[in-house]
């Protein structure tokens, strides 16, 4: 790899925005210097940013990619394809791709497995050079299902695996507690009556009752089979935070309510929540707002979840909200970096990856000018 010199940059150091500049050395960081001078054959950022590259956790993009319309099961290599170039656009430079494991095979809302094979496909892909970016997988364990025990032995170490989350959606609790905003929900998207709508509830009740235990051993066992990272979702009181703490969890993905976050904090937790709720204001679902959590300085990481720009944008709005640039910004780089385990990326600091982005500001919107991966601009 040939050197590259990236001057007259502000620099979104881990604890300060300073002029400077920063020197790549076989796609490390080798050398970090002060000033607005631009050396002869290096890259003259005219007081751009330049950051960490983006790590996104908890992404839901690329099944939008496969299935761009209700039914249409679009070209799964050519969907990886363009899932992984917008990320790279938007300067995300490490992804872990969500993906559901645990199925319901019958029923009005039935659905079935994908992961392994998704997976397979997306691995291959990465082995033979057609990925920009990094990536690794995040195992979303549903234990209200029928299969999950299945489906998570299907995986291994050798996976890329990094992260597990246990997600519950029975009716009833979490992120489903207000079953009107459900029923919403599940009978615009299935068609369903009320008769169909209450035959859901039950069956998903029934399978919680029947295999929740054992599906949440199950994900417990596998994360550590992987060497991944175990993660709660929807966490909604102190007592579900206590659960996720004894099972060793230290990574809530978007926790529901203020006690919740609070009660990860005294844990030793970290707080995971939505871009799109801070850009928008508020949770689509009536749940706690990112922003509220920001302010009582409950928040740890953010995840573009739906909206893979968002995650740039809302990084920079909590940089403005706690009047810290760098600290905003390392919620999308040096805290997902720290709560999974990446010791060599997230920071611009020597010996470091150089995954690094370019950032223009245009008004109140920032602007991807470039994302390198390892030295190596790929966007």
């Amino acid at each position: 790899m040939s050197d590259l010199i990236l001057a007259n940059a502000t620099l979104v150091l881990p604890d300060e925005t300073r002029r400077g500049a920063v020197r790549v050395v076989n796609g490390h960081i080798a050398e970090i210097s002060d000033g607005t001078g631009v050396p002869v054959g290096a890259v003259d950022c005219e007081g751009d940013l330049i950051a960490p590259g983006l790590i996104e956790l908890h992404t839901d993009n690329l099944e939008r990619h496969i299935q761009p319309r209700p039914k249409v099961d679009w070209p799964h290599a050519s969907a990886i394809v363009a899932h992984d170039a917008e990320l790279a656009g938007v300067g995300i430079t490490t992804v872990f791709d969500a993906m559901r494991v645990g199925s319901i095979p019958s029923g009005k809302a039935s659905y079935g497995a994908y992961a392994r094979g998704l997976a397979s496909e997306l691995l291959d892909l990465r082995a033979r050079g057609a990925l920009r970016i990094s990536h690794f997988l995040h195992l979303r364990a549903e234990v209200c299902s029928a299969t999950l025990s299945a489906e998570l032995d299907a995986f291994g170490p050798d996976d890329r695996v990094r992260i597990v989350s246990l997600m519950d959606h029975t009716p009833g609790q979490r992120q489903f507690r207000d079953l009107t905003k459900l029923a919403a929900y599940v009978k615009g998207k299935h068609s369903m009556t009320d008769a169909d709508f209450a035959d859901h509830v039950a069956q998903l009740k029934d399978l919680r009752a029947c295999f929740g235990a054992e599906h949440e051993a199950a994900a417990v066992a596998a994360a550590a089979r992987f060497g991944a990272v175990l993660a709660s979702h929807d966490d909604t009181t102190a007592a579900q935070v206590a659960t996720s703490a004894g099972y060793g969890i230290r990574l809530a993905e978007f926790p529901t309510t203020l006690e919740a976050a609070t009660a990860c904090r005294a844990q030793g937790i970290a707080v995971m929540m939505g871009a799109p709720n801070l850009i928008r204001g508020g949770s689509h679902s009536g749940n706690v707002a990112a922003g509220d959590l920001a302010q009582a300085g409950l928040l740890d990481i953010l995840s573009s979840d739906y909206v893979p720009s968002a995650l740039l944008s809302s990084a920079l709005r909590l940089g403005e909200i706690w009047g810290d640039c760098a600290r905003g910004l390392a919620t999308v780089t040096a805290a997902p970096a720290a709560a999974t385990g990446l010791t060599d990326r997230g920071r611009i600091a020597p010996g470091l990856r150089a995954d690094l982005i370019r950032i223009r500001m245009i008004d109140a919107t920032p602007v991807v000018r470039a994302t390198f991966v390892q030295g190596v601009r790929v966007a």
